[in-house]
């Protein structure tokens, strides 16, 4: 059976980049995809339902997954709207504040939704290893982290660099509120033990790259995700959106409970 999939923001980076995959795959249904009223008459190329208030769609279709990487103020008002239909949505939007992230908690325990800030099975996939690494290498090694996004990311540091160092930090004991560095200049002295250093840096094209640092005595291991293309966030909400279709409301799902 086909899931149906709505795609918000269809003429943005990743919206775009989904919707053209969601088409392309056999197992999948794209009934309709969202953009600004101003941005409608340039999806002229799409076969399926085409309009600017998600409501409409999901009263056609109130069994589609929609899928939104937008930006937080609008995801929560697409987690809102599935809400109210019974729909399920992915969301890939970063920079929520915590109060919108405790909302998106609430309101999966009654509607089916899933936030990951990075779709990509190989980060994912580090967010199960990297915490075993720096135990296995113990309290003599420092960790730095540093990501590089193209110069249009509008949140800093990214979404998936916050969540491993929330991870890390955790693993070696830390809160990230009072031992996250984000920024050094000038004479701020000797590095401290218990620093977890996340740095950001911004410009071209750069679709996505995380490097973790951990600093020894003599020597330094280094990590290095590097996303090529958009594809691996697309195919990777598109297989969530698969999966989410078949699960009941109740948590707040992530790429950790599909890997399970």
């Amino acid at each position: 059976m086909q899931t149906q999939i709505v795609v918000m923001g269809a003429k943005g980076r990743m919206g775009s980049t989904i919707s053209r995959l969601a088409m392309e795959d056999s197992q999948l249904d794209l009934v309709g995809v969202v953009e600004t009223e101003g941005n409608l008459d340039s999806l002229d190329n799409f076969s399926c339902r085409v309009d600017s208030d998600l409501s409409r769609i999901l009263d056609s279709y109130p069994g589609a997954v929609v899928i939104d990487f937008t930006v937080p103020e609008a995801s929560m008002d697409t987690a809102g709207k599935c809400s109210r239909a019974g729909a399920a949505a992915v969301i890939g939007t970063t920079g929520f504040t915590p109060e919108q992230s405790r909302e998106l908690e609430n309101m999966a325990l009654s509607t089916r939704l899933f936030w990951a800030p990075n779709m990509s099975v190989g980060i994912n996939v580090l967010i199960q290893i990297l915490p075993k690494l720096l135990k296995s290498l113990g309290e003599k090694y420092d960790l730095e982290i540093m990501e590089i996004h193209h110069k249009f990311k509008k949140d800093a540091p990214s979404g998936t660099a916050v969540k491993l160092a929330q991870i890390l930090a955790e693993a070696k004991g830390l809160d990230m509120d009072r031992h996250g560095v984000y920024a050094r200049h000038g004479m701020i002295g000797e590095r401290q033990k218990d620093e977890l250093g996340v740095q950001t840096l911004r410009g071209g094209d750069v679709v996505g790259e995380h490097t973790f640092y951990f600093l020894g005595p003599g020597e330094r291991v280094e990590v290095t995700h590097r996303a090529h293309s958009r594809e691996t966030f697309a195919q990777g909400a598109l297989r969530a959106a698969s999966w989410l279709a078949e699960q009941k409301p109740g948590k707040l799902y992530s790429m950790a409970d599909i890997f399970s």
